[in-house]
């Protein structure tokens, strides 16, 4: 019977570690500029004309939290600007219908003609839009983003691991009460610390060479956001400082890092 245990134990460690090193090839493999950008560079929403070396709010919120998190910056954005009102009960009405950019354009067709929308609803269409696919692509093409193929990987993989090791103790430990009396229980334990130490050493390895584990930047892209390689404020739109360095938060760490207590409800509480 403990073979059995045994077996199942090394199958989901061979295939969970398996899982995560075809995911860190694949992202290795994206981290190259693949070719120059087929569309026309999307403008910042804070005014920069779009040609200054470096990420403009929507790249930087896409490449640390993917659409959604694109979604929730231009929200946010036009709520500064009062073009848009976010209640704290997670809904987007719109006061001003003016869009500066496609991205704001595409907010104010996802509320629709009615001027009033959930914020989820709202979310979920901004994600499928076509101007926002086209962030998406650009950052792919420039090698800072990665394919939907190779997302999400890497961070999936891993906590399939973590499971897979809990997995293997808990089978040695099965194996070892079901074991027939004057079994010798440390050989028993020997073969199942195999499949424990493959788990162990493959999350080792992912902890020192691919955390943090993204599900949306690559390499190149990961050291393109501020804090990283660029200097700060290199292309950071001219723009007053307080409602800037909120967006910057929110497009680097989510709703959680907005200071104004009413936007960061209106976005919690619709599931941001």
């Amino acid at each position: 019977m403990w073979l059995l245990f045994l077996l199942v134990a090394a199958v989901a460690a061979v295939f969970s570690c398996a899982r995560v090193c075809r995911a860190a090839v694949a992202a290795a493999r994206t981290g190259r500029p693949a070719r120059p950008p087929v569309s026309a560079p999307v403008p910042d929403p804070a005014g920069d004309d779009g040609h200054a070396p470096g990420l403009t709010l929507y790249e930087m919120a896409y490449l640390s939290g993917g659409p959604q998190r694109l979604a929730d910056v231009v929200l946010v954005l036009m709520a500064q600007k009062r073009r848009l009102l976010l209640a704290h009960t997670g809904w987007a009405t719109v006061v001003e219908p003016v869009a500066q950019d496609p991205v704001e354009q595409a907010t104010l067709s996802a509320i629709g003609p009615d001027g009033q929308r959930p914020i989820p609803a709202v979310r979920e269409a901004l994600v499928a839009d076509e101007a926002v696919r086209a962030v998406a692509d650009k950052l792919v093409a420039d090698g800072l983003a990665l394919p939907a193929a190779a997302r999400p990987g890497i961070r999936s993989g891993v906590r399939q691991v973590w499971a897979a090791a809990l997995l293997v103790v808990v089978a040695a430990a099965a194996a070892h009460w079901m074991a027939p009396p004057g079994a010798d229980t440390a050989l028993l334990l020997g073969w199942f610390s195999l499949p424990l130490v493959l788990c162990l050493g493959t999350l080792a390895v992912a902890r020192f060479e691919l955390h943090p584990y993204r599900d949306w930047a690559t390499d190149a892209g990961e050291q393109r956001l501020p804090g990283k390689a660029d200097p700060p404020g290199s292309r950071l739109p001219s723009a007053p400082l307080a409602p800037l360095t909120s967006l910057i938060s929110l497009a680097l760490n989510g709703p959680s890092a907005l200071t104004d207590p009413a936007l960061r409800a209106a976005l919690h509480s619709s599931g941001a």
